[in-house]
């Protein structure tokens, strides 16, 4: 499971938190320009926008799980297990398989506006990338600094939705997740006043009582709820550190940790990693469960007019810093 958000001040800052209980091999990766992009049903892309997120490192083709180009545009794939559906292609369709569709949207597209041109007519396909790796269950939120839209592909066909919260979680639909916070209308930052019963002597017993009855569980739709509160109620700096440093807070509030969520006997989701892209410097930043130092790889470093992608393994250890 995983939490996926976005958060501007003077720039763009998009990233997720990537909940499971094993890693793939994953590393931030950057695609240059001029790497030659397959795809199963369409003509190869040798000349596109450069990338850089986090992927599978496991084979060369980089399955990328959230990534921005260097125009701005920011991507991610989130697990939609009950409800994903992929089509087989169809004839007339531009058929983009699950594993092509990150690539397909941020190697040609400076916008979310000119994202939602290349989404017109599209059909997402069942296709594997290797017969021992099935299609990921996903659906995707797309953003840049202006607005942020949500794709799901489902038994209908594919759904496109305005995300004006700049979240996006997993189960139910997107749709669902939405209407599901008219129930929290009434959260407030604010101390809370006593609007229980006229006859009843309630008090706010405490400082710190902001934000009563937000949902506090690992479920996706408190994840929603809880990751929606917390970016909608944000407050920093401008700064590129007073602005990172608060994304990654917003998403700490959906942290899973070791033991507290089971998905199998003795096997537990946790937060693997936690990205955030900031989408006006090219910079991606991470931290991962065991290192909480924030780590930085920058695009704009490396030759973006290459053909061979960069891959840069995770910091896994913990890094601590000792003060005397």
């Amino acid at each position: 499971m995983c939490t996926a958000a976005t958060y501007t001040t003077d720039s763009l800052y998009f990233g997720r938190t990537l909940d499971y209980e094993f890693s793939y091999g994953d590393a931030v990766t950057v695609m240059p320009r001029n790497y030659p992009v397959k795809f199963r049903h369409l003509p190869e892309l040798t000349s596109h926008f450069a990338l850089i997120g986090m992927a599978c490192s496991a084979f060369d083709y980089p399955l990328f799980y959230d990534a921005m180009n260097e125009k701005g545009l920011c991507m991610a794939g989130l697990n939609f297990v009950k409800s994903a559906d992929y089509k087989e292609p169809v004839e007339g369709r531009v058929n983009i398989a699950q594993f092509e569709f990150i690539p397909y949207i941020l190697c040609s597209c400076e916008s979310v506006k000119e994202a939602m041109e290349k989404l017109s007519g599209i059909n997402i396909t069942s296709d594997q990338y290797a017969p021992e790796l099935p299609a990921a269950k996903l659906h995707w939120i797309i953003a840049d600094k202006e607005e942020a839209i949500t794709v799901e592909s489902v038994k209908e066909g594919v759904k496109i939705y305005d995300n004006p919260v700049g979240v996006l979680a997993n189960e139910p639909a997107f749709d669902i997740q939405m209407f599901n916070l008219n129930n929290y209308m009434a959260l407030s930052p604010r101390n809370p006043e006593n609007s229980f019963s006229d006859r009843l002597p309630l008090n706010a017993y405490s400082r710190g009582m902001g934000g009563m009855g937000l949902p506090g569980d690992l479920s996706s739709m408190s994840r929603f709820v809880r990751a929606a509160y917390t970016k909608m109620n944000s407050l920093s700096g401008s700064s590129e550190n007073e602005s990172v440093s608060q994304f990654f807070h917003i998403l700490n509030s959906v942290d899973q940790q070791r033991g507290c969520c089971m998905v199998d006997e003795g096997k537990y989701e946790i937060t693997l990693y936690t990205s955030c892209c900031s989408a006006g410097k090219g910079i991606y930043y991470y931290t991962t469960y065991e290192n909480h130092q924030i780590t930085a790889v920058d695009m704009n470093r490396e030759d973006l007019d290459g053909n061979i992608p960069v891959k840069y393994p995770l910091i896994t250890g913990e890094q601590i810093k000792m003060q005397n």
